[in-house]
């Protein structure tokens, strides 16, 4: 037995969350549990949620419309019971943080709120390979205000190609363009290479300059540690799939500042959820914001997709919230570097820098394979990873459900492809 494997059963045996993988389905391959590393893209299901998810169907069947206002866990203030746990693993206050529709809606609320642009100030700074559906999105606004997208974008770009973006190159961005700025929209980790961006700095410098700033943070919540209040992020926005396992295509979240939730003036889009909950069926034709997050809400959310996401922030709340996550997920991250350094040596490269959270991106050296084939090699293999365009494997050993064993079987399934 290989040194490498050794060191992998004994920090599984050492493992305080080992038990948690026990609370999720498993993919099979061949009959045997399916190596999973792509909870950067779609989490795997928790076993508490056909229950939960159950339990709201069969109150639907029970009580029809009453179950708005009855049972253990009625409808109408049903996100309210969410709030807490998730608040807590962003670093928010509970007024701050609200769940609603997908990620990109909330992105397009936030702008209507926080891009006003001006003659002087209408630009929006961005990193140059961001998600398309961030672009697409920024894109849009510009051109809905009227101005030149071509003139309109700033972006922040690596050295070369599939290098992590220094901070340095961000804040002089910021300090060239501060006059022209009328935000700054940049992830909390970058999808592609899994760098984890200085939210906390980024922030600070866009106060300095009176510039709003807002993050997309689909890789980031339930991966990293995060101190959104605290570090004076203006918005946030995430959804909830990934490493948050509520389903595929499952309500989004925002965060909305203290400072800007309290400000029921705030322009804004409007809906009557987001409206003064004391009056909101007396059905007048006003609005009313309530003052926390809640006042962007649009209309009542789906319930089952809320039910999902109470299961799986139970499990993230019974396994201590994010520190022991954390902890867990470095020496996952750690271990699965030292095999494929050992194992593999030049046969791959690793373009996720030390800044990071579960996700490693790899571009392998096959020899003459290529690298969507080896992708399609380790699926065969009964290893699921994900692949990005033009030539990168994402692996993501998520804490709550992998396992150092699976990281080590990974690597000696792609040095086999290798060889």
């Amino acid at each position: 037995m290989s040194k490498l494997r050794q060191e992998a059963e004994r920090l599984d045996a050492a493992d305080p969350l080992r038990e948690f993988r026990d609370q999720f389905h498993l993919p099979l391959h061949n009959g045997q549990p399916q190596i999973y590393l792509v909870g950067n893209s779609l989490g795997l299901q928790p076993k508490l949620t056909a229950e939960y998810v159950q339990n709201e169907l069969e109150a639907w069947r029970r009580l029809g419309v009453r179950g708005h206002f009855e049972g253990e866990f009625p409808w109408m203030p049903y996100h309210e019971f969410l709030t807490e746990t998730m608040a807590r693993l962003v670093g928010a206050e509970n007024d701050e943080v609200v769940m609603m529709n997908s990620l990109t809606t909330n992105l397009h609320l936030m702008m209507a709120s926080f891009y006003r642009p001006t003659p002087e100030r209408y630009k929006i700074l961005m990193e140059s390979h961001s998600f398309p559906s961030d672009y697409q999105a920024v894109e849009s606004q510009i051109k809905f205000h009227g101005y030149d997208p071509t003139e309109s974008m700033v972006f922040v770009s690596p050295e070369h190609d599939d290098a992590p973006i220094a901070h340095a190159a961000i804040e002089e961005t910021i300090e060239k363009h501060h006059q022209e700025l009328g935000l700054i929209l940049l992830p909390g980790v970058q999808y592609y290479t899994g760098q984890v961006f200085d939210i906390a700095a980024i922030a600070k410098l866009a106060k300095k300059y009176s510039i709003p700033v807002g993050f997309d943070l689909a890789h980031a919540a339930g991966n990293i540690p995060m101190k959104l209040h605290e570090w004076g992020a203006d918005f946030a926005v995430w959804c909830s799939y990934k490493y948050l396992n509520s389903g595929p295509g499952s309500v989004g979240r925002c965060f909305v500042h203290r400072d800007h939730a309290r400000q029921v003036d705030k322009v804004r889009l409007a809906g009557w959820w987001g409206h003064d909950k004391d009056t909101r069926f007396q059905m007048k034709n006003e609005f009313r914001a309530i003052p926390t997050a809640e006042g962007w809400q649009l209309s009542n959310p789906p319930i089952l997709s809320l039910a999902a996401i109470r299961a799986s922030l139970d499990v993230f709340q019974k396994a201590g919230g994010m520190e022991p996550l954390v902890q867990k997920s470095k020496r996952l991250t750690g271990f699965f570097s030292d095999c494929l350094e050992t194992i593999l040596g030049d046969n791959v490269e690793i373009i996720t820098p030390e800044s990071r959270g579960c996700q490693l991106s790899l571009k392998i050296n096959t020899h003459g394979l290529a690298g969507k084939e080896v992708h399609q090699c380790l699926i065969d293999a009964g290893v699921e990873t994900d692949w990005r365009e033009p030539n990168v494997i994402r692996a993501a050993p998520v804490p709550l459900y992998n396992s150092f064993h699976e990281v080590y079987q990974f690597v000696e399934k792609l040095n086999q492809l290798c060889q």
